[in-house]
């Protein structure tokens, strides 16, 4: 088989890999745990769905591209739970290997292509960055809205941790923003999130 070929077949292997990497997020319905690749796949497909509501106009495909890659990473590296401070303070350094090694695989130009995507994601300075930013907030949300706040309960997560991980969904798009804000209000009211410390729900409105 041709070099070229081989290394772009190993690479396309080891994405399979991903589906075996599982997330704190719970499928809708209170299903099982969703892995890395539904969870890209989901996002991919929110991105060309909701593409209208970023806030610039975007490469819709590269948006997608974004979506489908920025967790490859977690095949080496694991998933890191967005409110685990502790796993948060070397995610980058574990990623950065995994990046390193995964997109390494592949032919030196396409490595080099999509390992620029990864990082333009993790920049989050592009427009493109934002609105899958924007995206990779709201697939979770929805789930644990559509689970009652399920994930939220399980690892005791408050309000102004929710809010403060989604202060950036306001960079992508802010239609998404406002709706983001009107699901957690609507979850708080509900006692389907931990209020903040010494605050009710009602104190929230």
């Amino acid at each position: 088989m041709e070099e070229r070929l081989r290394e772009q077949m190993s690479f396309a292997l080891e994405l399979d890999k991903e589906k075996l990497i599982n997330r704190q997020t719970h499928l809708s319905g209170h299903g099982r745990y969703e892995n890395d690749a539904e969870h890209a796949w989901h996002m991919a497909v929110m991105a060309w769905i909701l593409r209208e509501y970023a806030n610039e106009p975007v490469d819709i495909a590269r948006t997608m591209l974004m979506c489908l890659l920025h967790d490859v990473v977690e095949i080496d590296a694991g998933d890191t739970f967005a409110y685990d401070t502790e796993a948060l303070k070397t995610q980058k350094v574990r990623e950065d290997a995994a990046k390193e090694r995964i997109f390494g695989l592949l032919p030196a130009d396409q490595k080099t292509e999509l390992i620029r995507v990864f990082d333009e994601f993790e920049a989050n300075e592009t427009p493109e960055a934002r609105f899958a930013h924007a995206l990779d907030n709201l697939q979770p949300l929805m789930l644990n809205h559509s689970n009652g706040g399920s994930d939220w309960k399980e690892h005791y997560i408050t309000e102004k941790q929710v809010r403060n991980r989604h202060s950036k969904t306001q960079l992508g798009s802010e239609t998404l923003f406002q709706l983001t804000n009107r699901i957690l209000e609507e979850c708080l009211n509900a006692g389907l999130i931990h209020p903040d410390e010494g605050e009710t729900p009602a104190e929230n409105m």
